[in-house]
């Protein structure tokens, strides 16, 4: 396969058509649309679906966009490491991260990878839901329990643990009787949780009261004393600490892993490592005590 081809090819993929391709890089458009032709003539593919003024990928296509352009940058990037003597992270590094963590620690992580690594151009967005890496361009994830997905690699950099807390004014439930409970949420319809103590576990019975969308929300409603609710160790050990609120035990069967995520096929870049090595320093063990000193700090 013609390299100089399917770099061409890539540049128009990426800019979604020839012309625009050839404005935004400096290269000749007949050349671009030349190298295309040759491509699919090369492979007996069409790689573009040609209408009116745009291109649209095909099947094929994209298939062909997906699997070259992280090789491609790849490629680049190594001879540019070369050619200045040393693997130095630069360029932009793009990264999904979910909302409790990006709420609680990503900013001040961002600034202090910011300032350890300046040729660095960081870009984090935040979400909760599943991300097609290669799709939509993330060098990197961060996510709590994610589903098994052979298309991906990583590891666990941090673990935590839900616990019922409360406020000390809220009373512990006897017997059957509901407790008043805040929620993440409209789908947690669960009429009873599961709370493990030393002691053993015991069952109490729940009626929400509150449905909020964050976690962060959710803290600050049982710390006005409105239910109890089940929320991450390390969200409210300050809490615990001083007393804010109680804790009445952990739940059942439940941990939390928050794991990073790169594509299986990629060779991790020199700015996806040094994140990696930035994680690690800033959570040597991964414990919740210290994520909670990491936040409180």
């Amino acid at each position: 396969m013609d390299l100089l081809a399917l770099a061409d090819f890539n540049l128009v993929a990426r800019h979604g058509g020839v012309g625009k391709a050839a404005r935004a890089t400096g290269r000749p458009k007949a050349t671009l649309s030349r190298r295309v032709s040759e491509l699919e003539s090369s492979l007996d593919l069409r790689l573009f679906e040609r209408g009116g003024r745009t291109l649209k990928l095909t099947q094929e296509g994209r298939a062909l966009y997906e699997r070259t352009g992280a090789l491609l940058t790849e490629l680049d990037e190594t001879a540019a490491a070369i050619a200045s003597g040393g693997d130095k992270p630069k360029g932009k590094l793009r990264i999904s991260a979910p909302l409790l963590f990006s709420q609680t620690a990503m900013g001040r992580l961002a600034a202090g990878f910011a300032l350890r690594h300046p040729q660095v151009r960081l870009e984090v967005t935040t979400d909760d839901r599943y991300v097609d890496m290669v799709e939509e361009g993330f060098d990197l994830v961060i996510r709590v329990n994610p589903d098994p997905d052979e298309s991906l690699v990583g590891r666990i950099f941090l673990r935590d643990r839900l616990v019922v807390v409360a406020s000390p004014t809220l009373k512990r439930p006897k017997g059957h009787i509901a407790v008043p409970v805040v929620v993440r949420g409209t789908d947690d319809a669960a009429a009873t949780w599961d709370i493990r103590r030393p002691s053993g576990t015991s069952r109490i019975a729940v009626d929400p009261v509150l449905h909020l969308s964050s976690l962060m929300m959710v803290r600050d409603a049982i710390r006005a004393g409105v239910g109890a609710a089940r929320l991450p160790l390390s969200l409210v050990s300050h809490d615990l600490a001083d007393g804010t609120l109680v804790r009445w035990g952990d739940v059942d069967g439940f941990d939390i892993n928050l794991w990073t995520l790169y594509p299986s096929r990629r060779l991790l870049s020199a700015r996806v490592s040094a994140f990696l090595d930035y994680l690690k320093e800033a959570f040597p063990n991964g414990t919740p005590d210290e994520l909670a000193a990491y936040i409180g700090g």
